[in-house]
């Protein structure tokens, strides 16, 4: 099975975003990953709301937010609002993650929850079933272009047996140093959806690197 391809924004070229943005609505990418950093839950400042309302007004394909900020519940109105398709917001950023799950789900967006690299997957036993996607970070969040962990392959898999026993729907998505080179390794350890960022944008033909990653299966 062919994985979900999600070219992260941050890695685009923010004086030329619009063509970027059109890059990959003719591309065979499926989402928009577009992360938003509040420089205190990650030591970085990305996108605000103005950028992400320019993005969706562009876009053709689901719009994929990616919350690294404190307090995420404060602005759940607003990124529905906004055109947000699928809202992920931090476990360790969420002391009632249950509460902002379902927050989330009244807003009619579906729901992603991140861990951090050091978070075991077991946190999430208890809302699994609630949850649409789980954002297994690859590398520590706030910037890109960092090198890819290699515990993330024994981490998917043991999140893929969760979510087995709990006879669960949830998607399996890899966020960070995600390449040509390790994607099959991931696809097989059971993710469903590959995060790429600076290995499509820092590339001379990003379309063609998509379609190589759109392409692989196991």
């Amino acid at each position: 099975m062919n994985p979900i391809i999600a070219p992260s924004i941050l890695a685009a070229d923010f004086a030329n975003l619009k063509r970027d943005v059109e890059v990959i609505n003719k591309s065979q990418a499926d989402w928009f990953h577009i992360d938003v950093m509040d420089g205190v839950f990650v030591p970085n400042i990305s996108f605000g709301m103005p950028v992400l309302k320019a993005i969706t007004k562009h876009a053709k394909k689901t719009i994929d937010v990616h919350l690294m900020i404190v307090e995420p519940d404060r602005y759940i109105k607003t990124f529905a609002r906004l055109g947000s398709d699928i809202l992920t917001v931090h476990y360790e950023a969420c002391p009632h993650l249950h509460r902002t799950i379902q927050n989330i789900k009244l807003e009619k967006m579906k729901v992603g929850v991140a861990l951090n690299p050091h978070t075991n997957v077991n946190v999430l036993e208890e809302t699994i079933n609630d949850i649409d996607l789980v954002c297994l970070m690859s590398v520590n969040p706030g910037f890109g272009g960092q090198v890819f962990i290699e515990n993330t392959y024994k981490k998917t898999k043991n999140l893929k047996k969760l979510i087995e026993k709990k006879r669960s729907s949830t998607k399996i998505q890899i966020d960070g140093g995600v390449t040509a080179s390790n994607a099959k390794k991931l696809i097989k350890a059971g993710a469903d959806i590959l995060v790429a960022g600076s290995f499509i944008f820092n590339n001379k033909n990003p379309m063609q690197i998509i379609d190589k990653l759109k392409k692989i299966n196991f």
